[in-house]
């Protein structure tokens, strides 16, 4: 589990994505999205808008991240 830092109120799913460095380019993040790869909450989430905020878990690709508050 790896806690990632974000410095506004919430960040959107496919941006949280590359700034948690599991994806490089945005147009990855929206592909895995689209596909139903990634979870938000043990939910498939499948809009790359999907507001994240501080305590939301993300999984994708075996790997879990939580977004923290900086």
């Amino acid at each position: 589990m790896m806690e990632i830092k974000i410095k506004t109120e919430f960040i959107k799913l496919d941006s949280f994505l590359k700034w948690a460095g599991a994806v490089s380019l945005g147009s990855e993040a929206k592909a895995y999205i689209q596909e139903g790869l990634v979870k938000v909450n043990d939910e498939v989430e499948l809009r790359r808008g999907k507001k994240i905020y501080p305590g939301d878990k993300v999984e994708f690709n075996g790997e879990i991240f939580i977004a923290v508050a900086e």
